[in-house]
């Protein structure tokens, strides 16, 4: 266990060294969850097209429900449970982090909040668009914000990992079940 913790540190400073002014800034958006919001609103203009109003709605609900989920379970739960210090807390580590704008985020960062949440919403709309086409630009989306994470130097590799499994897990469920009771429900004239 020890070496695969000294190998997460060893791959954290080595992502985090590779700066400069420029990335900093675009990291710093990248991870910024408000930048996004037109990619949500064309998700969700989508979604409403394909589906027509009212399944579209319970559709939104369980997008709310994965993401709400992903962030509750990761950052309610297991950062609490765990209380694995963010590299920009760690004694050991905190001055050998390149920080962006003295950005250092909360004290706890297994595992990582963005990382799960990017996840579940990438996932679940893959999941119900099913469409090669749409999954792999989202995948590249959430690989990038969690790469900012990292460059950033508020989340080790395995917060990333942790986060994108918990992310992947809650979508799978909230999939399984707009998929019994929404999307192959009869349609009613």
């Amino acid at each position: 266990m020890e070496l695969l913790l000294a190998l997460d540190r060893s791959l954290l400073l080595a992502i985090n060294s590779w700066h400069a002014p420029w990335a900093d800034t675009v990291m710093w958006w990248v991870s910024n969850r408000y930048v996004w919001l037109p990619l949500y609103a064309l998700l969700i203009a989508l979604v409403f097209r394909r589906f027509g109003w009212k399944q579209a709605l319970l559709i939104l609900v369980g997008f709310g429900a994965a993401v709400g989920l992903a962030d509750f379970v990761s950052s309610g739960l297991i950062k609490h449970w765990v209380c694995r210090l963010r590299p920009t807390h760690d004694p050991a580590l905190m001055d050998m982090v390149h920080l962006v704008r003295d950005y250092r985020g909360g004290l706890y960062g297994f595992v990582s909040s963005h990382a799960a949440n990017s996840m579940a919403c990438a996932m679940l709309f893959s999941l119900i668009w099913k469409d090669r086409r749409a999954t792999l630009p989202l995948m590249l989306w959430v690989a990038l914000n969690c790469y900012s994470r990292m460059y950033l130097g508020v989340h080790y590799p395995l917060d990333i990992v942790g986060g994108l499994l918990v992310g992947a897990l809650m979508a799978w469920i909230v999939y399984l079940s707009l998929n019994r009771w929404i999307l192959c429900a009869p349609k009613h004239s």
